[in-house]
């Protein structure tokens, strides 16, 4: 990458614009989700396929994007930008424990949480929307008394975060361990 590339890039990540890919490459699917192009040592094979899960159980402090949507839509830009077709990229997220909060519509969570909006609300839509699969435990809802009608209108329901992943596993899905 030439000096001038890497500059616009360091100037688009400190003034929180998203980066466009380089020329070839795919335009950032995710606005929120910032990445850097990378002069790789481990080059990806033109027919890669990934299947990816994200595991998450921590909450998002109330008003607040969760780290692991974040992440999951980086995961994504950073392999569009790459130049691997959005057709073969499958992320899955699994939320459980105190996250399980994270993916109730607003209205729910601003009842629970003295009116702070849910600050993940919306990368989740953005995210649902470009395909992406999330689970919620099943076991973790019912102990925090979370109903499926209060889901973000595409999650999904699953018996428990230790099904899912082991069905995703058998799916061919790697767990992401970041």
């Amino acid at each position: 990458m030439s000096s001038l590339a890497r500059l616009a890039a360091l100037a688009a990540l400190l003034s929180g614009a998203p980066l466009m890919a380089q020329a070839g490459d795919g335009a950032p699917v995710f606005g929120f989700a910032h990445t850097v192009p990378v002069e790789s040592d481990m080059p990806i094979p033109p027919d890669a396929q990934f299947r990816v899960a994200f595991d998450v159980s921590a909450a998002a402090t109330p008003g607040e994007m969760n780290r692991t949507f974040n992440s999951a839509a980086r995961f994504i830009n950073m392999h569009v930008a790459a130049g691997v077709p959005l057709a073969r990229i499958h992320v899955a997220i699994v939320v459980h424990g105190p996250a399980s909060w994270d993916v109730v519509r607003d209205d729910v969570y601003r009842a629970r949480r003295d009116g702070k909006a849910n600050g993940s609300a919306d990368a989740v839509a953005q995210l649902l929307g470009h395909g992406v699969d999330i689970y919620l435990c099943g076991q973790a809802a019912a102990g925090q008394g979370i109903a499926k009608a209060d889901l973000i209108p595409g999650v999904k329901m699953a018996l428990s975060a230790m099904t899912a992943h082991a069905l995703l596993q058998q799916q061919g899905y790697t767990l992401n361990p970041f």
